[in-house]
């Protein structure tokens, strides 16, 4: 017998032990990687509905922080200029609230004045549609004629009553205090970060455990301050002029308070798709209420469409550029998506989380969730690479 056998043998069994302990690696590996992509999985299908629950607190945090990423530039600046950073914090602050004021006052205050002259001209905006009217009407008469030839009578059931407010004032009354406390805490939020930005992004960059990990933190931080507060302040730069020239040109036009309907298309134009046709609607409302027909009336929402045009189409994506150019179907998911969650604020969150998210994860790294997986490949079997290694026998043309 061959003195090398045992020796052979004892390797072999040594071989077996480590394929069948790399064998048991693998499924464990995998396993968790199962476990820990159905944790994920429910986690993101959870959280929608734990964002619209929780809208007390997220909403008020969410855009607190978006509004601090914004102003990080500045108060960046003002700690060059040797500003404290609390004192820098305070500045922000207060010029954000000056600028806020500003908005609302000119938006507003007129507007209330428009809402008090509803009931009276209510009956003019009738008039100038009556030939609209009358033709839906007709149609309606159509359809209902129609149905009932088909319909089955239905089941009595009970009637819901809804109890609303019965006055704007009362509304005001009921939710004026709740919305000053959560005004007051995003405020303090702002403030907070903003005063311990510095300190806070130094601690996180130094606390890294490696320097690839702390440049890479640098980078992504430094990536979602850049694109955020450039997009935010590009995109209320473009609709503040937007809204100028839009209330110049309906001032010359005769229209009642052109400052608060520049005012209003300018914040509608933060949102989306949606945001300038509602402008468009509440501007053929507002001329209804002001011209004499329905043909003048339709004069300021076509020249906001115009304009709108022009901004959307040539000087947004000349001024903005390639480096901040988005998917368009992604800002339409995530514009349905936060205005599902939190309504109108939510819409006008949208494209600012979605700058935010999609910085964070092309500097990070975007997850592989099938190579978390499958580490190698979906149909790899462990040994597979041993079989590869030998020799491949022919029967006919010998060793390959």
């Amino acid at each position: 017998m061959d003195a090398r056998t045992p020796k052979r043998g004892l390797k072999q069994t040594v071989s077996d032990a480590h394929a069948l302990a790399e064998a048991f690696t693998a499924k464990r590996d995998r396993l968790l990687a199962a476990l820990t992509l159905i944790a994920g999985v429910g986690l993101i299908v959870s959280l929608p509905f734990a964002l619209r629950a929780g809208a007390e607190f997220f909403l008020p945090v969410t855009a607190a922080l978006v509004i601090a990423i914004a102003l990080v530039p500045m108060l960046e600046w003002l700690e060059r200029h040797k500003v404290p950073s609390k004192l820098a914090a305070a500045l922000c602050l207060l010029i954000f609230l000056l600028l806020m004021m500003f908005a609302l006052g000119s938006i507003v205050l007129p507007a209330l004045d428009w809402v008090t002259l509803i009931p009276e001209r209510i009956g003019k905006v009738q008039e100038t549609l009556g030939p609209l009217l009358d033709l839906y009407k007709s149609f309606d008469r159509f359809i209902e004629g129609i149905l009932s030839q088909v319909a089955v009578s239905p089941d009595r059931s009970r009637m819901v009553t809804i109890e609303t407010p019965n006055s704007l004032s009362g509304l005001l009354a009921t939710s004026a205090p709740h919305v000053m406390i959560q005004l007051f805490f995003a405020l303090l939020v702002i403030f907070f970060f903003l005063s311990g930005w510095t300190a806070m992004r130094k601690r996180t960059i130094v606390s890294r455990g490696s320097f690839e990990g702390a440049l890479t933190t640098a980078r992504v931080i430094q990536q979602v301050v850049d694109s955020t507060s450039t997009y935010i302040g590009t995109i209320t730069v473009i609709n503040v002029i937007l809204g100028a020239v839009t209330a110049l040109i309906l001032w010359q036009l005769g229209m009642t308070s052109p400052v608060m309907w520049g005012g209003i298309v300018a914040v509608l134009n933060f949102i989306p798709y949606l945001g300038p046709i509602a402008a468009a609607l509440l501007l053929f409302l507002g001329g209804l209420m002001v011209f004499p027909d329905a043909w003048a009336a339709m004069v300021p929402p076509l020249v906001f469409i115009g304009l709108h045009m022009v901004e959307a189409n040539l000087i947004t994506p000349m001024v903005v550029g390639e480096r901040l150019k988005i998917n368009p179907l992604a800002i339409l998911i995530s514009l349905s998506f936060w205005a599902w969650v939190w309504g109108t604020t939510g819409a006008l969150l949208a494209v600012p989380l979605l700058i935010i998210i999609k910085q964070i994860f092309s500097a990070a790294g975007t997850p592989d969730i099938a190579g978390f997986l499958f580490e190698h490949g979906t149909l790899t079997h462990v040994g597979e690479e041993e079989e590869n290694d030998e020799p491949l026998v022919d029967s006919d043309r010998g060793v390959t």
